[in-house]
């Protein structure tokens, strides 16, 4: 945890940089000049760590994330951490998928030896009384005390895991947090090769499906035959789901056996899955479901697409599934 010596700044886009264009706010460029303007004017600007800044254009709305866009962050990361010289990464993001991108780089990132920041702001930099700067700089403050490896996201002055942290509010600074779900679970005592932040990656199909009173076979089927090699499923509670609907247990067995990976988690917002729990969790486990504990729906997708995405075949990524790989199924 040595403190930043060089640091890249990744800017992606989001409201942190927006400026003002005939149809609303929209993402910016020239946002390196108004950052060095506003570092002269801090109080310890000139104490703070050098930095090297990348854009990564388009530069986006993060509502239109992709996850072209998480591999094409992870790859400017590298880059820029080889070419640049630096010892430390700090992205600006958009708030809307802020979580989303924070659990893709915590998943792609794994073995990474530098830490990797990700801030943004509910408000564009420059506005009285805003957020923009205060999460920039303290940001920049946090890699100068020195951070662990890893993901994390800092916004309203904490430090909060990057495979652990969701958007809980979509008007107020203290926008991010750490769900409290419970965190149970075995830790992988040694990561593959092919996990490693160095091996590409490439996209694939996903698909989160949450249960519901009504949720029909054929609707379900009609996802799992659109080409996706994975579903996550938001259960019910501890895991459970419609038992008694054999057509829908059948169209989940049918799709797994075909060698979609079926993944579960709970929709409740302090939920884990314990399929034993309940005879209908047991149920829906036995058509191939793999648990993924207390984890978050940002942190089950992410991982499910860098697993599917390192080329990984079915038995593979349900065993990594399973086990926590960065933090994201144990404290």
């Amino acid at each position: 945890m040595s403190a930043a010596k060089r640091i890249l700044i990744l800017y992606t886009g989001g409201t942190i940089g927006m400026q003002m264009s005939a149809d609303g706010l929209a993402p910016a460029s020239g946002f390196e000049a108004r950052l060095r303007a506003q570092q002269a004017l801090e109080e310890d600007g000139d104490q703070l760590p050098e930095w090297r800044f990348r854009e990564l254009l388009p530069l986006i709305d993060s509502a239109n994330m992709t996850q072209g866009h998480w591999l094409a962050m992870r790859a400017a990361i590298l880059a820029g951490l080889d070419e640049d010289d630096c010892d430390s990464v700090l992205v600006l993001h958009g708030t809307d998928t802020l979580a989303y991108s924070a659990a893709a780089l915590s998943f792609l990132l794994l073995g990474l030896p530098q830490p990797v920041l990700l801030t943004g702001s509910m408000q564009p930099a420059g506005v009285d009384g805003g957020d923009a700067w205060p999460n920039l700089f303290g940001a920049l403050r946090m890699l100068q005390l020195g951070q662990r490896p890893g993901v994390q996201v800092f916004f309203d002055g904490r430090l909060l895991h990057g495979a652990r942290v969701g958007k809980l509010r979509s008007d107020a600074f203290d926008a991010f947090t750490v769900l409290p779900r419970q965190r149970h679970g075995q830790r992988a005592e040694q990561l593959p090769a092919t996990l490693d932040h160095r091996q590409p990656h490439h996209a694939v199909r996903l698909a989160v499906q949450p249960l519901y009173p009504g949720l029909g076979a054929e609707q379900l089927r009609a996802l799992l035959d659109s080409g996706v090699a994975a579903l996550l499923l938001e259960c019910y509670g501890s895991g459970t789901g419609p038992s008694d609907n054999a057509e829908l247990l059948a169209v989940l067995s049918d799709a797994h056996a075909r060698g979609v990976v079926l993944a579960a988690i709970s929709q409740c917002p302090q939920g884990h899955v314990e399929f034993g729990v309940y005879a209908a969790g047991s149920r829906l486990q036995q058509t191939g479901l793999v648990s993924g504990g207390g984890m978050t729906r940002e942190a089950a997708l992410a991982k499910l697409f860098a697993l599917l995405g390192a080329g990984l075949c079915q038995a593979e990524v349900e065993h990594w599934f399973a086990l926590d790989l960065c933090g994201e199924l144990l404290d």
